[in-house]
């Protein structure tokens, strides 16, 4: 290396670390720390020139500095990233509510990508992805190394395009490939059913978009007197603060929700609930699982720290950092982490998560082995409803159990968890 070229290029560094000390805080601090503040600027541009004059591969200034930003963002923590035009342009497609892609929400978990949730009927969720998975390849190009953004981008494509996701599996003995078809996403953030039998509401709840408090309030005033609600929240990667918040209000009129704090205290902000937004005090359980993160884990966790609902089913993601997208320009923008979530007891569930009051593991009621041999009162029951229908068909020609909107007795006994939640609102209702 030619020192006089060498010399050159710290010298080019120095100049620009005064610059950059300008823009950043002239007037920061003791004389002592600006002093530290400029080595530090003149390390970093010092950095940059000799990459730009000396690596091997001929970099332009404008894509070294934008990797300085990557590196930089991804260094803090596995939320915050650089957002350069084509990732801040697909970030204002996602957040209109529709785009192409897999309907998979992924996070970073001790380095590795891994889901968080699948959305509810979409490609992912079809073809088995569960929350804990870790995406090990993406059409074959290994994911190490990978931001979430780069990561996403992959994934996202035009719809009907086919992808392969390399998955690695707790329980399994080595990776496996999974075959998609790209789609467009579209959520429904709520879905309500009735649980006839038991008079009971199950209210699904997949995402926190902006419509979340009005489609609840529906449902529920739909269902005025019910003698409970099942709040279920599996596989609910958040969303927006404000409708978790609003959320959590319609079944408190007292306390507060959540607390927000940052660096500084000038920044900190407490959420607390509006008496004139809640709707019901009817009894409640919320289901929760791996997949919960976020938004999802403040309603639960402050639904289970004002007393409001047992919390049934596995210990949630554990996601209690709040990020804000800060524009660089009109075309390239900061997602950085600016504060914490803190839940009304005043716990965090930054990378602990909420841990069930029952803590339930997914699969089916365990029912007693007949081998087939046992019948049941229940299974004469049934034989005779439907030789029944077969005489007396009901109006419509359609059963109630057939109904979108109504939960099954199968369905219950598919699903453990709901199963707990439901005998959970009945004891509650044992007076």
């Amino acid at each position: 290396m030619e020192k006089k070229n060498l010399f050159q290029a710290l010298g080019f560094g120095t100049a620009l670390a005064i610059g950059l000390f300008t823009a950043v805080n002239l007037n920061a601090g003791t004389d002592t720390e600006q002093s530290n503040k400029l080595e530090a600027l003149a390390k970093l541009t010092k950095t940059i020139a000799i990459v730009e004059k000396y690596y091997v591969d001929d970099l332009n200034f404008t894509a070294i500095v934008d990797k300085t930003i990557a590196g930089l963002m991804t260094n803090l923590d596995a939320h915050s990233s650089f957002l350069d035009q084509k990732a801040f342009k697909d970030m204002q497609i996602q957040t209109s509510g529709e785009f192409g892609g897999l309907g998979i929400t992924v996070g970073m978990k001790d380095g590795a990508l891994t889901v968080i949730s699948p959305i509810d009927d979409t490609p992912a969720y079809k073809a088995g992805i569960k929350a804990g998975d870790v995406i090990l390849r993406i059409d074959g190009n290994s994911t190490i190394g990978i931001t979430i953004d780069e990561a996403v981008n992959k994934m996202r494509g035009k719809p009907k395009t086919p992808i392969t996701i390399t998955i690695v599996r707790k329980g399994e003995k080595k990776p496996f490939d999974i075959n998609m078809q790209r789609d467009i996403i579209t959520v429904e953030s709520v879905v309500a059913k009735h649980i006839k039998d038991e008079d009971i509401l199950y209210l699904r709840v997949t995402t926190f978009d902006q419509h979340v408090i009005d489609k609840a309030k529906e449902f529920i005033k739909k269902y005025p007197n019910v003698k409970g609600i099942v709040l279920d929240l599996r596989n609910n990667p958040g969303g927006l603060l404000n409708q978790a918040v609003g959320l959590v209000n319609l079944f408190v009129d007292k306390g507060t929700i959540v607390t927000q704090k940052g660096r500084s205290k000038s920044e900190d902000e407490a959420y607390n609930a509006n008496p004139s937004q809640m709707i019901t005090k009817a009894p409640l359980a919320v289901l929760v699982n791996g997949g919960s993160a976020s938004a999802s884990e403040i309603v639960s966790g402050a639904l289970q720290d004002l007393k409001r609902a047992v919390v049934v089913g596995e210990n949630t993601f554990g996601k209690g950092s709040v990020q804000v997208v800060m524009p660089i320009d009109n075309e390239e923008a900061l997602r950085l982490t600016v504060a914490r979530y803190y839940l009304p007891s005043s716990r965090t569930i930054q990378a602990v998560g909420v841990k069930p009051d029952v803590l339930v593991y997914p699969g089916k009621v365990p029912t007693e082995d007949d081998n087939g041999f046992n019948i049941k009162e229940s299974d004469l029951k049934q034989h005779l409803e439907s030789e029944l229908d077969k005489i007396e068909p009901q109006k419509g020609g359609k059963k109630d159990e057939s109904d979108k909107n109504i939960i099954t007795k199968k369905e219950i006994y598919d699903d453990i968890q709901l199963k707990t939640a439901i005998d959970i609102i009945k004891v509650k209702n044992i007076k």
